[in-house]
């Protein structure tokens, strides 16, 4: 699994979003607590433009980690993309109160440590 991962993570850094998304789809289903591979998932899916598989999957992600002040921000800026302020406000209010900086991009780096 980590070697499928990292084959992810390539096409991830080489802006290939559908087939880092692809990918990692099977990753993130057989390894539900993996908070690395649905948070790069989420991402691929950002990048795409595949805005209800990103919701959801950040939305799985807070559920996993709910003091990651950045998986608040990733689903706001989603929201945004969605069109949808409105509900936006009230995750980038949590993710601002956990000290998490607004962003109009979603940038985060993860590494072989994070796959613990």
């Amino acid at each position: 699994m980590y070697e499928e991962f990292q084959r992810a993570q390539m096409f991830f850094e080489a802006r290939d979003y559908v087939t880092a998304a692809r990918l990692l789809a099977p990753i993130a289903e057989d390894a539900p607590d993996n908070r690395s591979a649905v948070e790069l998932l989420g991402r691929a899916y950002f990048h795409s433009a595949q805005l209800g598989r990103a919701e959801e999957t950040f939305r799985r992600l807070v559920d996993l980690d709910p003091c990651n002040g950045w998986a608040y921000e990733a689903l706001a800026r989603t929201l945004e993309r969605r069109n949808r302020p409105e509900d936006a406000r009230r995750f980038r209010r949590i993710a601002q109160a956990m000290g998490a900086d607004a962003s109009g991009e979603i940038e985060v780096s993860v590494t072989a440590g994070n796959l613990v």
